[in-house]
């Protein structure tokens, strides 16, 4: 070997190395664009989560409103916020938000834990309002929670407004950092584990029950699909942030601002594109 390929190879072992313990999607020899599926979607991205290497990318960096999926940059703030068996009690202005809602009531009792399940597998907003009041005292603080772990995690281009996602002006992200926050998630196996979840019954606290199913069809239609979050508004389209593992090898795929047409074909498309190709192209 010589000197200057001994060189190149060590460089790029450094890049690995540093991409390991860091959270940013890096563009390493990006495999050619022309083998990925067709994407109508306006913005998308797909991303190796143990290296953070770019396999494909379509207007990765362009701000855009993400709905629901920023639930998952919820979740992880109220884990953060830690004391999950903590019990607290709904308030009548929890419900004050519309149009998905797990029908929680004023003057039920709690714990973080059991909201969180709902939030990320049902995608309440009324519990993503109660979960924002109990950690932060607002939804206006819950916001400042949230963009100071979006800036710690790397996510640079977003700006968050309230806990739930619906379109508010002034609140954005991009693929790319929806990116960054779904490897992030990826390595909490709290967040793991629900995202995961197909469908389970939620016990309310009167006594009734109500059986979720996740929104996340990418569960029953690919085997080694393992989350994580959809999210859908007029002005941000059909968007899904998902997960897979597979042969040892696990990507991370955003696709932004799909048509309900759409969305579930083209992110099934790169999920498979991804993770069905030889190890030796990843």
């Amino acid at each position: 070997m010589t000197i200057l390929r001994l060189l190149c190879c060590l460089l790029a072992s450094s890049i690995m190395m540093a991409s390991a313990q860091s959270n940013k999607p890096i563009r390493i020899a990006a495999l050619p664009q022309k083998a990925a599926p067709r994407i109508s979607a306006p913005a998308a991205i797909v991303v190796d989560y143990q290296t953070g290497r770019v396999l494909y990318e379509k207007n990765s960096t362009t701000k855009r409103h993400v709905a629901s999926t920023q639930k998952l940059l919820t979740a992880l703030c109220v884990l953060d916020a830690g004391d999950l068996q903590r019990t607290f009690t709904i308030q009548k202005s929890d419900t004050w938000v519309v149009p998905t809602k797990l029908g929680i009531q004023p003057g039920q009792k709690y714990t973080r834990r059991h909201l969180v399940g709902a939030l990320l597998v049902k995608s309440g907003n009324d519990v993503a309002r109660a979960l924002a009041r109990d950690v932060a005292g607002s939804e206006n603080a819950f916001a400042d929670v949230m963009n100071r772990k979006a800036r710690s995690i790397g996510m640079m281009s977003s700006n968050f407004l309230n806990p739930h996602g619906l379109t508010a002006t002034g609140q954005y992200s991009t693929a790319r950092d929806m990116a960054i926050l779904g490897r992030e998630c990826y390595r909490n196996p709290t967040i793991r584990r629900i995202v995961g979840t197909k469908a389970y019954y939620f016990n309310f606290s009167n006594g009734s029950r109500r059986y979720l199913t996740n929104t996340n069809r990418l569960l029953k239609s690919i085997s080694y699909c393992n989350g994580m979050k959809t999210g859908t508004t007029n002005a941000s389209g059909r968007c899904l942030v998902s997960s897979g593992e597979k042969n040892g090898r696990a990507v991370i795929v955003v696709v932004l601002g799909a048509t309900s047409s759409t969305i579930w074909k083209e992110s099934e498309s790169l999920l498979r594109w991804a993770l069905d190709r030889p190890a030796a192209n990843s």
